[in-house]
């Protein structure tokens, strides 16, 4: 399955970044602009995610008057940035979560390199004999049946679908056909 990194920040955006094509660009222009950005600074999978736009767009924040970094969790971050005005990188689900707590808005989305992948893995239990292997391929034939995936698919917080099914394409399609009736 998936979700989708979003760029939230200020409604008034003063780095110009909605309606731009990329996130690199985007962040670029956040870079160009010396707007505020609030990172998580963690090592979490976000803050890895951030640093690789970063770097896609040849920029290095790190040091910069305009960067800062939380070294604590998404919603912790997003009311850090919340509170400077500022930029942040963030998963949409977080975002909708923290909405009503913040006056930031979704200002980009929509870069396939936004795209956060899940996936589940059995670790090798020649390698490692105390796990209990059966029980993860069970799990994982769940997830990925038709029934995980629709469960994952009707999913909502706040009347919003948080994550997208990838394991079964004919599932995928219903959701994506759902999605853009919309």
């Amino acid at each position: 399955m998936h979700n989708d990194f979003v760029v939230a920040g200020p409604g008034d955006d003063p780095a110009g970044i909605k309606g731009l094509s990329s996130a690199s660009e985007a962040f670029d222009h956040i870079a160009e602009s010396a707007a505020p950005f609030v990172s998580r600074g963690d090592d979490s999978g976000t803050n890895m995610k951030e640093l690789d736009i970063w770097e896609d767009a040849g920029i290095n924040p790190r040091g910069k008057g305009w960067y800062f970094e939380t070294g604590e969790k998404m919603g912790d971050t997003l009311i850090a940035a919340d509170r400077k005005r500022a930029y942040t990188l963030t998963d949409a689900g977080t975002f909708i979560n923290y909405k009503s707590r913040i006056e930031l808005k979704l200002i980009f989305k929509g870069d396939t390199v936004l795209r956060n992948r899940y996936s589940v893995i059995a670790v090798n239990p020649d390698r490692f004999p105390h796990v209990r292997y059966r029980e993860a391929m069970d799990f994982i034939a769940f997830v990925t049946s038709a029934e995980g995936q629709k469960i994952i698919a009707d999913y909502r917080n706040k009347g919003v679908g948080l994550f997208y099914p990838d394991a079964v394409p004919s599932v995928v399609e219903d959701v994506r056909c759902a999605e853009s009736k919309k």
